[in-house]
C-alpha cells in the first residue's frame, strides 16, 4: 500500500508569491514608464535590476536552504519582497524605486528558491509545479483585471506584490527549520545524504541551464513590451489590454491543468520540444499584432503553451538532483534570461519594430528546441521521478528463538518525509 501523498500547500503559496513578479512585469513596466519620468527603455532596465536580482539570490543560495532553514529563509525572502516593492510603491523618487525593486527582487529569488528546493524533494514535483502554475496565474489574471480600474500610478502592481507576500508569511510555520530532526531510515533522508556529494548529471545539467537562460530571454523579451505592443501598436486601451493579459493567463490555467491531468503519459521530450516550437510561432504573431483580435489570439495562445512547456522543462529539472540544486540553478539561469528580457525587448523594438522583434526571438527559441528535448530525452532513461520507482522499505523484524517480544522502540515508521528537503531557483523561470 503507498503513503497517501498530500499536498505541499506552504510550497505552493511560496511558489506564487515568489513567481508573481515576474508574471506582472508587463504593467510594473508600463506603468513605471507612464507614471515616472522615465523612457521605455529606463522602465525596462529598472524591469532587469529586478530579476536580475531575483537571479542572483538563486545562484547565491542554491546550497544553503539547509543550512539557514527553509523556514527562516522564506521568512526572509518574504520581509525583503514586502519592504523593497512597498518602497518602490510609495515613492515617486526614482532612485528609491530602483533600490526598491532591487531588494524585492532579492526576496522574490529567495522566496523561488525555497520553493524550487521543496519541490525537488517532493514525490511528485510536477504535480506541486502545477499546483504553484495555477496559483500565480490565478492570481496575476485577477490582478490584470483589478489594476487598471484603480487609477493611474506606477504603484499599483508593486504594491500587490508586496501585499501578497505579508499574506503569504503566515504559512511559514509549517516549514521546517535549520538542523530540524528527520526521520534516518526514511527513503527521503537516505536519497539526500548519498546525493550530497557532487552534481549529478553535470553535462544534462548545464545544456538545459544554458537553453532556460535563451528560452526565458525570448519570452521575456516580448513579455517585457507586451504591454506596449498592445497600447502602440495594436492601439488598444490600458482596461482592454489588462483584460487581454487575464483572459491569457486564464488560458494559462487551462493549460496547466491540462498538463497535469496529462502527466508523465507523453514523456516530457515531446511536449517541451513540440511546445517550444509552437511558443516560437505564438511570439512571432503577438509581435506583429496590429488589432484586437491579432493581439488577443497571439497572447492568449501563447500564454497557453507557456506554462505547460515550463511545468515540464521544471519537472525535468528537479529530476537530475533530489537534492534540489539543479532545481534551483536551472530556475537561477532562467531568472537570469528573464532578467535580461524587458532590456533585450526593449532595444530589439527600438532598432528593428515589434515584428522583427518577433521574427528574431521565435528563430532563436527554434534553434535552442533541439537541445533541450536532447536532454529530455537522454535524461528518460538515467533521472527518473521518484513516484516513478518508488523505494519501498519493508523493517525487518528479528525474532529471537526464546521468543522474547521486542520492544516497542524496535520498530519505525517508513514513508516518504514530508518536510521540504535539500539545498537550494526563479524566477525562476522563469522566469515568469
Amino acid at each position: 500500500m503507498s503513503a497517501r501523498t498530500t499536498t505541499p500547500w506552504p510550497l505552493v503559496a511560496l511558489f506564487t508569491a515568489g513567481y508573481l513578479a515576474p508574471y506582472l512585469l508587463p504593467t510594473t513596466v508600463g506603468r513605471l514608464s507612464a507614471g515616472l519620468p522615465l523612457s521605455a527603455t529606463e522602465a525596462g532596465s529598472i524591469g532587469s535590476a529586478l530579476l536580475l536580482s531575483s537571479a542572483t539570490a538563486g545562484f547565491l543560495l542554491a546550497s544553503r536552504v539547509d543550512r539557514f532553514g527553509p523556514r527562516g529563509l522564506a521568512r526572509a525572502g518574504l520581509l525583503l519582497a514586502a519592504a523593497g516593492y512597498g518602497t518602490a510603491a510609495l515613492t515617486t523618487t526614482i532612485p528609491l524605486v530602483v533600490l526598491g525593486a532591487i531588494v524585492g527582487g532579492l526576496g522574490s529569488g529567495t522566496i523561488t528558491t525555497v520553493a524550487a528546493t521543496g519541490i525537488a524533494g517532493q514525490r511528485d514535483p510536477h504535480r506541486t509545479t502545477t499546483l504553484g502554475l495555477l496559483g500565480v496565474s490565478a492570481l496575476a489574471g485577477a490582478l490584470y483585471l483589478t489594476i487598471p480600474h484603480l487609477g493611474p500610478g506606477h504603484g499599483h502592481p508593486l504594491a500587490a506584490i508586496a501585499v501578497t507576500a505579508l499574506l503569504v508569511l503566515p504559512v511559514t510555520r509549517r516549514l521546517p527549520t535549520a538542523g530540524a530532526p528527520e526521520a534516518p531510515h526514511t527513503p527521503s533522508a537516505r536519497a539526500l545524504r548519498a546525493n550530497a556529494a557532487p552534481l549529478p548529471h553535470r553535462r544534462a545539467g548545464l545544456v538545459l541551464a544554458a537553453a532556460m537562460l535563451c528560452w526565458s530571454l525570448a519570452q521575456n523579451s516580448l513579455w517585457g513590451v507586451s504591454g506596449r505592443i498592445g497600447l502602440q501598436q495594436a492601439g488598444l486601451t490600458e482596461v482592454t489590454v489588462g483584460a487581454v493579459f487575464a483572459v491569457a493567463l486564464g488560458a494559462g490555467l487551462l493549460g496547466v491543468i491540462g498538463a497535469g491531468a496529462l502527466g508523465r503519459r507523453l514523456g516530457r521530450a515531446l511536449p517541451i520540444g513540440a511546445g517550444t516550437a509552437l511558443i516560437a510561432g505564438c511570439i512571432a504573431l503577438s509581435a506583429a499584432a496590429t488589432d484586437l483580435t491579432s493581439f488577443a489570439t497571439g497572447e492568449i495562445a501563447w500564454n497557453t503553451v507557456y506554462p505547460v512547456v515550463l511545468s515540464y522543462v521544471i519537472g525535468l529539472a528537479a529530476s537530475l538532483d533530489r537534492r534540489g540544486r539543479w532545481a534551483v540553478l536551472v530556475g537561477s539561469a532562467s531568472s537570469l534570461g528573464t532578467a535580461c528580457g524587458p532590456l533585450a525587448g526593449s532595444l530589439l523594438s527600438a532598432r528593428v519594430g515589434y515584428p522583427g522583434m518577433g521574427v528574431i526571438l521565435a528563430l532563436g527559441l527554434l534553434l535552442i528546441t533541439a537541445p533541450m528535448t536532447a536532454v529530455a530525452l537522454r535524461t528518460r532513461r538515467t533521472a527518473a521521478l521518484p513516484q516513478e520507482h518508488p523505494v519501498v522499505e519493508i523493517p525487518v523484524v528479528e525474532i529471537p528463538l526464546d521468543a522474547v517480544p521486542a520492544p516497542r522502540t524496535a520498530y519505525d515508521t517508513a514513508g516518504p518525509r514530508q518536510a521540504t528537503a535539500g539545498a537550494a531557483a526563479g524566477p525562476g523561470p522563469g522566469s515568469r
